[in-house]
């Protein structure tokens, strides 16, 4: 490992998708550095982060450490030359649902790594869906040759191992978010304190543009519609990756407000980059409809009654180790349905967090694993 003049001390890279203003890939970022931090502190040694950002600026004012261009090659060999290991860290990287060019990237990243003799870590990632196998190779590689081995679902594990790497070498853990805790009272934003003054339950609501026809927004309007004109709701619209969540909510929105809704509000959060912030918009709901997988984990975290709507399945997944089900797909959402369970979690909230709370804990403790074990490695 490189040197050091203490020796308590371990210069890490971060690899992952940060620094595109994604509320859930930040939210990795932050509960990664925050367990890192309180598990080197634990053994008596300082774990010094140094990520691998698309805005390296942002990333280093937000969160207060080293960041550095990702897709800076001269860069990228200093910084490994220079570091005692490096973290792949959460997040759906390995995968090929959204272009093929994400594997090659992280995997060399992770092979750089190796071939200069660091150890390598891979932090709850979620694996898949892969469809093109010659990606299977590289993958296989890095994994075999990292010194710890970490995935968030039992889904990611099966297909690691499917490509070849050990079954007994991967842990299945939860999402670091799992872990990230509210903003302190020093830096929690009033933004949304006072706002449901007049008494309507809070529905969040988190979707992305998927299906290129806008079918699936449609049918998310009409369910949503189906449920306001049940009882009046505030309907609030959470962009979890700026600007197009914002984009895909006004489509909704204007789509609600043409099939009405009777008395219900709607309207659209505009918490600031910190992921804190949309962590506490979350906790300030009283049910909330996702599609996007961190605002499903943003809610359990909360233990904010949810429904989630499947787009991949990841969504599945997560939900499944919650012991729940997707409500619907962006393939078929029945209006009715989707009514008839929101209405019952907004009946019987407390009824909701019994019967999840054993699961939700358990995520919660899983969700430091990865941490603990890598400064353990470390040391």
């Amino acid at each position: 490992m490189g040197s050091r003049q203490n020796s308590s001390i371990r210069r890490i890279i971060v690899s992952g998708y940060y620094g595109f203003r994604n509320s859930g890939d930040e939210a990795v970022l932050k509960s990664i550095l925050n367990a890192l931090r309180e598990a080197g502190e634990s053994l008596g040694m300082t774990i010094q982060p140094v990520v691998l950002s698309a805005d390296p600026a942002s990333t280093t004012k937000m969160y207060g450490c080293e960041a550095v261009p990702r897709m800076s090659p001269s860069v990228l060999l200093r910084e490994i030359r220079r570091c005692d290991g490096l973290i792949s860290g959460g997040g759906s990287l390995l995968q090929d649902a959204t272009g093929w060019k994400s594997v090659p990237y992280y995997t060399g990243v992770l092979k750089l790594a190796q071939m200069l003799g660091k150890p390598t870590f891979i932090y709850s990632q979620g694996v898949g869906p892969v469809n093109r196998r010659w990606l299977f190779a590289p993958i296989r590689s890095v994994m075999r040759r990292s010194r710890y081995v970490s995935v968030r679902d039992d889904g990611s594990a099966a297909l690691l191992a499917s490509m070849g790497v050990p079954r007994q070498r991967i842990e299945v853990v939860s999402d670091p978010v799992m872990g990230l805790p509210l903003p302190d009272h020093s830096t929690a934003s009033s933004a949304a304190a006072g706002e449901d003054a007049d008494g309507l339950p809070v529905v969040g609501v988190s979707l992305r543009h998927w299906r290129k026809d806008g079918a699936d927004l449609e049918r998310a309007a009409e369910a949503l519609a189906e449920l306001a004109k049940r009882r009046a709701v505030r309907l609030r619209f959470l962009p979890f990756h700026t600007p197009d969540d914002a984009e895909t909510s006004s489509i909704v929105m204007r789509r609600l407000e043409a099939l009405g809704t009777g008395v219900s509000r709607i309207e659209l959060a505009t918490p600031d980059d910190d992921p804190q912030q949309m962590l506490l918009e979350v906790s300030r709901c009283d049910m909330l409809f996702g599609m996007r997988l961190h605002a499903l984990i943003y809610s359990a975290n909360q233990r904010v009654p949810m429904l989630g709507l499947s787009y991949d399945p990841k969504i599945d997944q997560f939900l499944k180790r919650l012991g729940l089900a997707a409500v619907g797909t962006t393939e078929r959402l029945e209006p009715t349905a989707f009514a008839d369970r929101a209405e019952a979690l907004l009946d019987d909230p407390e009824g909701w967090r019994s019967e999840h709370r054993e699961a939700i804990d358990r995520l919660k403790r899983e969700a430091q694993r990865p941490a603990q074990q890598i400064a353990d490695l470390l040391r």
